[in-house]
Order: C-alpha cells, then sequence, then structure tokens
C-alpha cells in the first residue's frame, strides 16, 4: 500500500467508494441473516460483517454489533501473524474465537476470515462474525456469568484455515459442531459465514475491475486519512484536560463487593488517551473484558460521543490510546473466564461515556442508559426436532434522558444491538410459552426529562427438564441520572414470581433445572433522569400516569403530591 496521503486525492469518488463499500459488507450481512438456520442469527441478528485491506486494516464495518469488531480486528492480526500473505490461496477461509489465542471477546462469537484475490494477489478480507447458541462447555448457552476459567465456556479455536481452495475442511466443521448441544445448527450456520464470505468477495472484485487497482488503492488512502482527520478534529475542538469516571459492577460474579471500574480520559490537543487503573481486580467469575472487546467498546463510545457520522473505519482507530493494567477486570489475564463480557463493556461505556461528557456542554449531555443488558440461556429437548435445543436472549432496559427529551424505552444500548425473538418466532421455535412482553412501570429515573422504561420477559416452561442461565448485573447498581436527575430502578430476575415458590434469582444464576409450567421472569432497569424533577412539566406527568408508565406512588413521590394533583387535572 502506498504512504498515507496528507491531502484527499479526489474527495467525490472517496465519499462515492466508502459508501461502494459499506453497502457490500451491509449486504453481507443481509445475507447472512437471511441464510442462517439459528433464530439467534436470522431473528435476533447478533452478527456482524467487516471488511479489512490485505495489511489487516478495517475498511469499513456494517451497522450490526459494535463488541463483534474487536473479535474481527483480533481474528485478522492472528491470521497475518500466523499465515503469510502468500500462503493463502484463492478460496481459503479462516475461523477462531478464542480471545487468547485470536483476539476473540468470548467464545459463541465465531469469525470467518476470507481472503479476496484480484490478480493473484490478496487484496481485501472479508469478515463477518456470528454469536452461536452454543459452543459447548459447562452450561447451555455457554455464556454462565458464573464460570470461572475459559476452559468451562467451550471449545477454543485458535486461527485455523477452515475451508482449502473453496472447499470447506469437513473433518474440522463436523469436530466444532460436535462439541457443542446442537450439531446441526452449528454446521448450517457456519456453512452459511463461510459463503456470505464469497459472495463479498465476488462483489469486491467487481468493485475493482471497475474502478482499477490503483484507483481503488487511493481511495482507501482517502477515506482513512479523511476520518482521522476528521475524529483529530473533533478531539481538538474540546478543552484539553483530565476527566474521570467511575460507574461500578454489581460484583465479580459470585456475592461479594462492588467492582469499580474506572475511566480516565486525557485530551490534549488532537489527541485522545483512555486509561483503566484504579478498575477493579480480575473477577473470579466470567464477567472479564478481555483486551478485543475492551476496545471495540472504546471505538464505539469515541464515534457515538464525538461524531456519530464518522465512517467505521482504521481512521477511528489510530488517533486513539488505550492503558488498560493487567490482571483487571478489563484486562484479564488467561484463563480468566469471559463468557458473560458483554455486561462489562456496557458498565465500562457508561464510565467512558461519563468521562467524555465533562468535556462537552451540559445540552450534549445524556444521563446514564442502563449500561447493562441482562441475558439469559433456556435449554432442553425438543420432541419436534428431536435435538437439543438452546435459546439465547438479551434483554434492552432504558437509555438515558436528554436535555431535550425523554430517554428511549426498552433499547438496547452501546456494544449489544441484537433485537428481541418476538413471541412468534419463541413459542415456534421452542418448546417455550412467552406470558408477557411489557414495560416496567417506575423503571426510568425521575428528572425534567424521564429516563427511559426497562422491559419485562416472562418465559414459561413447557417441558420437565429445561435448563435456566442468566448473565445480568444492575441488580444492585442502578444508573444514575445528572443535573439533579434521579437514579433508574434496578433488575431482577425471579423464578415463579407471585407464587408460593417465588425465588428472586442471583444475577449469575447458572444450570437451574425447571419442570414444566415453571416461570422464569427477568425485569431490566430504566436509565437516569436529566434535571430537577421539580421542572418536569405538568403535561408530561400526566402522559406518564395515564400510560402507566409511572404509578401514583410514585410520581408523588418523585414530583410532590401537589403537582401530580396538578397534572391530573388537566384531563
Amino acid at each position: 500500500m502506498t504512504a498515507v496521503q496528507d491531502h484527499i486525492a479526489d474527495p467525490i469518488q472517496m465519499e462515492v467508494f466508502s459508501n461502494r463499500l459499506l453497502a457490500i459488507a451491509e449486504d453481507m450481512g443481509s445475507i447472512l441473516i437471511r441464510s442462517s438456520f439459528s433464530s439467534n442469527i436470522k431473528e435476533r441478528r447478533d452478527c456482524s460483517t467487516a471488511l479489512f485491506d490485505a495489511s489487516g486494516r478495517l475498511i469499513t464495518q456494517a451497522d450490526h454489533i459494535p463488541i463483534h469488531l474487536g473479535a474481527m480486528i483480533g481474528a485478522v492480526e492472528a491470521m497475518l501473524k500466523r499465515y503469510p500473505l502468500e500462503a493463502m490461496a484463492e478460496g481459503d477461509a479462516f475461523i477462531a474465537n478464542d480471545p487468547y489465542l485470536a483476539g476473540g471477546s468470548h467464545l459463541p462469537d465465531i469469525s470467518i476470515i476470507t481472503p479476496v484475490h484480484h490478480e493473484g494477489k490478496v487484496r481485501f478480507f472479508c469478515g463477518n462474525i456470528a454469536h452461536h447458541a452454543d459452543v459447548g462447555g459447562k452450561t447451555p448457552g455457554s455464556t454462565s456469568g458464573a464460570s470461572r476459567s475459559i476452559f468451562e465456556e467451550g471449545i477454543r479455536l485458535p486461527i485455523i484455515r477452515i475451508a482449502r481452495g473453496g472447499q470447506i475442511d469437513e473433518d474440522l466443521l463436523e469436530l466444532i459442531a460436535h462439541n457443542t448441544r446442537d450439531p446441526e445448527e452449528r454446521l448450517l450456520d457456519l456453512r452459511t459465514q463461510v459463503g456470505t464470505n464469497v459472495r463479498g468477495g465476488a462483489m469486491l472484485v467487481q468493485l475493482i475491475e471497475r474502478m482499477g487497482w490503483p484507483a481503488v488503492e487511493q481511495a482507501i488512502e482517502d477515506i482513512l486519512a479523511y476520518t482521522r482527520r476528521r475524529l483529530r478534529n473533533r478531539v481538538a475542538a474540546l478543552p484539553d484536560g483530565v476527566y474521570r469516571f467511575e460507574r461500578a459492577m454489581d460484583d465479580d460474579g459470585f456475592p461479594g463487593a462492588p467492582v469499580p471500574i474506572v475511566c480516565t480520559a486525557t485530551i490534549a490537543g488532537d489527541r485522545l488517551s483512555f486509561d483503566f487503573d484504579g478498575s477493579g481486580p480480575q473477577a473470579r467469575g466470567a464477567i472479564n473484558l478481555p483486551d478485543s472487546a475492551l476496545k471495540a467498546s472504546i471505538y464505539y463510545c469515541v464515534k457515538a460521543v464525538l461524531d456519530p457520522g464518522l465512517m467505521p473505519n482504521q481512521g477511528i482507530i489510530d488517533p486513539i490510546e488505550i492503558t488498560a493494567p493487567s490482571g483487571t477486570i478489563v484486562n484479564p489475564k488467561a484463563p480468566a473466564a469471559v463468557a458473560a463480557r458483554a455486561v462489562t463493556s456496557n458498565r465500562l461505556c457508561g464510565a467512558v461515556f461519563g468521562a467524555l461528557y465533562q468535556a462537552l456542554p451540559a445540552e450534549q449531555v445524556m444521563a446514564s442508559c442502563n449500561d447493562s443488558t441482562s441475558a439469559v440461556s433456556v435449554s432442553g429437548w425438543h420432541p419436534q426436532r428431536n435435538a437439543t435445543y438452546v435459546y439465547p436472549e438479551s434483554m434492552g432496559g432504558g437509555a438515558g434522558a436528554f436535555a431535550d427529551r425523554d430517554g428511549m424505552d426498552a433499547v438496547h444500548v452501546h456494544t449489544v444491538n441484537s433485537t428481541n425473538l418476538p413471541a412468534e418466532a419463541l413459542e415456534l421455535e421452542y418448546p417455550l410459552l412467552l406470558d408477557e412482553y411489557a414495560l416496567v412501570p417506575d423503571s426510568g429515573g425521575a428528572g425534567r426529562h424521564r429516563g427511559g422504561m426497562g422491559m419485562a420477559r416472562q418465559i414459561r416452561a413447557r417441558q420437565d427438564n429445561t435448563t435456566f442461565s442468566a448473565r445480568s448485573d444492575a441488580h444492585i447498581v442502578p444508573a444514575p441520572g445528572v443535573f439533579g436527575g434521579k437514579p433508574s430502578n434496578v433488575t431482577r430476575i425471579r423464578r415463579n414470581p407471585g407464587t408460593a415458590q417465588e425465588e428472586e434469582l442471583h444475577s449469575k444464576a447458572t444450570g437451574l433445572v425447571l419442570m414444566a409450567g415453571e416461570i422464569i421472569r427477568v425485569e431490566t432497569l430504566g436509565a437516569g433522569g436529566y434535571g430537577d424533577p421539580a421542572e418536569r412539566a405538568l403535561a408530561d406527568i400526566a402522559r406518564d400516569l395515564r400510560e402507566e408508565k409511572v404509578s401514583r406512588a410514585a410520581a408523588e413521590r418523585d414530583y410532590g403530591a401537589d403537582r401530580v394533583a396538578r397534572a391530573l387535572s388537566l384531563g
């Protein structure tokens, strides 16, 4: 590749080219979603796609799951370290998932990386990653928050060639699939991932033949230089300073003291650095955040806070410096467990947002979001398929309030961007019933603008010996408000609520065996409020009461009985 230019050779061609690349990545994502077998990919869209150049630089990422970016970058880096370009043949493909051996984030996220040849040379890499419902290990779903080692979490894949010259290695594919609880799903979804990259590569070759390689090469350098410069300009516009913010995990995966996540952001001219010194020690449980997930979380935060329209490529990565002490919850040592890393990733994003917001005007600040992801895995025997099923689900919560509006209700935030499985799909795919899917009243923090609401999802087992596990947080530590706004509620997971057998579950409850008719209810937290609750408009209070988003008792507590009475008098 040529050296990075100080100027943009052709700004119009650069913009057109960037959108062409993004369209290819988005098309790959659509193919992966439409063609997959498992509901976790085809319905919940827990997958991502990206393109890299021959030196491993990120060229674009489709708009899917932010935390996946780090794992794909890690897989490409591991591949280039192990295999020289000249050893890669047309039609080869590589597979990886391990955080310590191949830059992954947790084992269920399996990356496929495929070199794209043109005129006998590797010009690009197509990458995709998908969250597989199960990859083996001690607990169904392979995401138990209570695992103590990565060896409990499933099959570990260093970077390995899974296809040679266009032919999938059937022996390797079978080995991987039969180390999981649903080998049919794994076989079909892995084949889809390999095929998705083949289609992406064909589109890239067409682009090269249309433009010519010299023009493509120059356009790549232009978009990276432009993105890098644009981010540096955004940083330079902020006041220099050192900004510190702290959030905390409830515990380290097992009952105990809260674990701090401390972010110190330093702005000096156009340079931006993040230091996580002061964060808690490596966790006993599976909430450790590996290097690739840490980086992906920070790249997302910088883009979201400073310039949401920034092109998703290497230009965002280059200007950012990251330091995290080894042996901490944000930089664990092998073989620490990492299955529930998304919970920590989202809490870390809350700390990064809080630090960066200190450099912004108050009207651009957002109250804390739920900064969590409550995920469950339900598993058992599927009589129609005559096979074991594993149903994974991650649930959103409230988004933080802004200076001019309430927060959004029941949404995923930060690095988890999947959808919830629709009730119809859930009941069609699995021997389960969805009793309730609703908002949680009184879950958003009060304020001039109210924090978004959490969500409730209640699932009933239809067969005996159904196994349930959770990976969650914020059962103790709520989402704080800003500028006088109140905090949210907290998350609750209950077994058989409203019965004599009701049981409050720990956030990392693992391996519970349910009989037919038993219920699991998850109620996620909302988000923090913005501004003094005494400043909330009476019409907004009345609307919340009318829509039953806030109970009268909570409204009187937060806004005052007199103001509530006046709000109700509005009709």
